[in-house]
């Protein structure tokens, strides 16, 4: 066994982490570069909410903390649709009664650093950045950042857990032969505002639904919160064109454009001009590496190694899958880290790489086409194909959310159900007579033998 393991980032990966390695026996020390946010509190108007969808749970199940994390979480079983005159509509993730979870950033992640701290064999220490690590001797430096003291430590194994811009894979980049690296931002941030509680603490709109308001090249979304309130978050492109953040400089353009675009928003987010004002811009990058390790001493996951922009949902569940996945391989390989690393490094990435796929996509099917007839009815005949044919048969959105099937074979399904549609909406008039119209019932016929041609062949 390992000796001493040191883990970069107290966030919501590393934490899980800890307490998974912690349950296993390993000693464990966390370094954070924050304050310990049980103390600080945790700093918002930065971080997008989170859905937990079936992949954390499983997480938190080898945590122990799923029951006690759905007590505090709110099912979402829809995405609720608010048009420019304010009329709404629903639809459903997935069959009745599925749902994602409404989960608060900062209290998960308080949550996991208690249980892992509860553990003797792990100790966190915040404050520190990460400076670099020296790949020969797998030697970690650190900075404190109240009085400048450095640390220089040589632990058995190091993961980094240090999110977007990773001080972990910094070092692997730049001392690692054949190490590929990209990094692309959308042209896109985000701002969140706060959609306050009633005076009787009650939500002030739907709580059990995922609030969308779609307009094409930009869109608003809100998450519910245990406290009443929700969190809005508005992305935006950052310039080009008249809706831009670089055209939202005055409380007049801010009003004008929340009239014209949100205008059933208004009475619901009293403080909108100060948290505007006030809430930074933040940015929306999709980053992608391989390999993920040195040797069988140091190893990247979660947003370190693979982060995705949040149209999906899936970024903290993809983290939270790292570790289950890695922990599942702990188990299989008996703890032989010389096996673990190497064959986590080389399968995940697929994976990761997919779900990255699979947001952007999300993106466009979020600001855009929620709103568009092809799209409703596509949705409405999947259901129903699900329905006559569940072996057969599952939305690529269930298959995301709804199951741990993994992203790479879900990006690669997604692909076929859209030549499916394709040959569907070719059908003359199946947009007025789609039910029990035997012409559907061949074309997925013949997609699902051609899929059995490919699969033999």
């Amino acid at each position: 066994m390992k000796e001493h393991i040191i883990i970069v980032g107290a966030g919501l990966v590393g934490s899980l982490w800890a307490v998974l390695l912690a349950k296993r026996g390993y000693k464990v020390n966390v370094y954070e570069l924050r304050d310990d946010p049980r103390a600080a509190g945790f700093l918002g108007g930065r971080s997008i909410n989170l859905a937990m969808s079936d992949r954390g749970w499983r997480a938190m199940e080898k945590a122990g903390i799923k029951d006690k994390i759905r007590k505090v979480a709110i099912p979402m079983y829809g995405r609720r649709m608010h048009d420019e005159e304010g009329q709404l509509t629903f639809q459903p993730y997935g069959e009745e009664g599925q749902a994602i979870y409404s989960v608060s950033r900062g209290g998960l992640n308080i949550e996991l650093i208690n249980i892992a701290d509860a553990h003797e064999n792990v100790q966190f220490h915040f404050g520190y950045r990460c400076l670099e690590v020296d790949l020969d001797t797998n030697t970690i430096y650190f900075e404190r950042h109240t009085d400048g003291k450095r640390l220089e430590l040589r632990p058995d194994l190091i993961f980094g857990t240090d999110g977007a811009f990773s001080a972990v894979r910094r070092s692997l980049m730049m001392n690692t032969r054949n190490f590929n690296y990209s990094q692309s931002f959308l042209n896109y941030g985000y701002k969140e505002v706060n959609i306050p509680p009633l005076k009787d603490g009650t939500h002030a709109i739907d709580k059990n639904a995922l609030h969308i308001w779609p307009r094409g090249r930009f869109m608003m979304i809100a998450l519910p919160n245990v406290d009443g309130s929700f969190t809005g978050t508005l992305f935006l492109p950052y310039e080009g064109g008249e809706e831009a953040f670089e055209n939202l400089q005055t409380d007049e353009q801010v009003m004008g454009f929340f009239r014209k675009y949100f205008a059933d928003s208004i009475p619901v987010i009293p403080d909108l001009l100060e948290e505007f004002r006030n809430n930074p811009t933040a940015s929306l990058v999709t980053i992608r590496c391989n390999p993920w390790h040195h040797q069988d001493k140091v190893l990247i996951m979660g947003d370190a190694s693979h982060a995705i922009v949040p149209f999906y949902g899936q970024g903290m569940n993809s983290g939270f899958e790292d570790c289950t996945i890695l922990d599942e391989m702990v188990e299989a390989f008996d703890g032989d880290w010389s096996k673990i690393i190497p064959a986590f490094s080389k399968s995940r990435p697929a994976d990761a790489d997919a779900i990255a796929d699979l947001a952007l996509r999300n993106f466009v099917e979020m600001r855009d086409k929620v709103a568009d007839p092809k799209f409703l009815l596509r949705k409405e005949i999947a259901a129903h194909l699900h329905k006559k044919y569940p072996e057969d048969f599952l939305p690529l959105y269930s298959q995301v959310t709804f199951s741990h099937i993994p992203y790479s074979r879900a990006l690669q399904e997604g692909v076929r159900q859209d030549q499916l549609f394709e040959q569907i909406f070719s059908i003359e008039g199946v947009e007025h007579n789609w039910q029990d119209n035997p012409q559907i019932d061949r074309a997925f016929r013949q997609w699902k033998s051609d899929a059995h041609i490919a699969v033999s062949g």
